[in-house]
């Protein structure tokens, strides 16, 4: 597929990856449109690059079938869906301290679970329905994550991303006969607002189990992404961009 005067939304879009993702995509030709939570950072967005955006609840099914029957209406039906929209909310699934036990609080699991596993399927689903009910050869790329293999305080996220696997080749065998692809990228560690949070001996530890040497840069990211939507052989797969470092 090539990129230009294609309809890209991009979920979680506003800052951080997906705007990486969209910025690119701009500069490329297509005409991207994301979605986000918080208004502010959309408002910066557009005034910053011009690319148009809107506060979609991805956890929210009706929001999110609103949001898809609205942009259609308006734009077209979107060519490709970049699922990147995602967060985390970390524990130990028991912890003890002293005589004082813990339990991994379920909150923690279940706003992890809304956002990077439900939104997830609601927004792939109502874009591909939009494709199929239009005839629109899309693609649907899903983001991973390296902790899709279990990693330590990350029950929730990993539960999530390990799941985002397996729905993206479900998806891509169902969804070939109509000629939509479906594809995953599972980046390590990247150079990304999230991952500056990490307390730096921590992170420098993390560094030290890259072959690389080095967190990976969200343009390696974008590149992947670009590389799905150009590869129309490519569906099916999870393509890993973690510098060779494994959990």
């Amino acid at each position: 597929m090539e990129f230009t005067g294609k309809n890209v939304i991009v979920t979680g879009g506003a800052r951080g990856m997906g705007k990486k993702f969209a910025v690119d995509l701009k500069r490329l030709g297509a005409q991207p449109f994301v979605v986000d939570v918080v208004q502010e950072n959309l408002d910066a967005l557009k005034g910053e690059t011009d690319i148009p955006g809107q506060v979609v609840d991805v956890s929210n099914e009706k929001s999110v079938e609103t949001f898809f029957e609205n942009y259609v209406s308006g734009n077209g039906v979107p060519d490709v869906l970049i699922n990147n929209a995602g967060i985390t909310s970390d524990a130990l699934f028991i912890k003890q301290k002293g005589d004082e036990i813990t339990k991994f609080p379920f909150v923690n699991w279940e706003k992890v679970i809304n956002v990077n596993l439900t939104g997830v399927f609601l927004c792939a689903r109502e874009a591909a329905y939009h494709m199929v009910k239009h005839k629109v050869k899309g693609v649907i790329i899903n983001i991973s994550s390296i902790s899709r293999a279990g990693n330590l305080g990350q029950t929730n996220y990993s539960a999530t991303k390990s799941a985002v696997d397996s729905m993206t080749v479900t998806w891509a065998k169902e969804l070939a006969k109509f000629g939509i692809r479906v594809g995953a990228i599972a980046p390590g560690y990247i150079n990304t607002e999230m991952v500056a949070k990490i307390r730096p001996d921590m992170l420098e530890k993390v560094i030290q189990n890259i072959p690389m040497g080095r967190l990976g840069e969200m343009e390696e990211i974008s590149q992947a992404v670009q590389f799905i939507v150009k590869n129309d052989f490519f569906t099916g797969r999870i393509m890993e961009v973690d510098g060779g470092m494994r959990i």
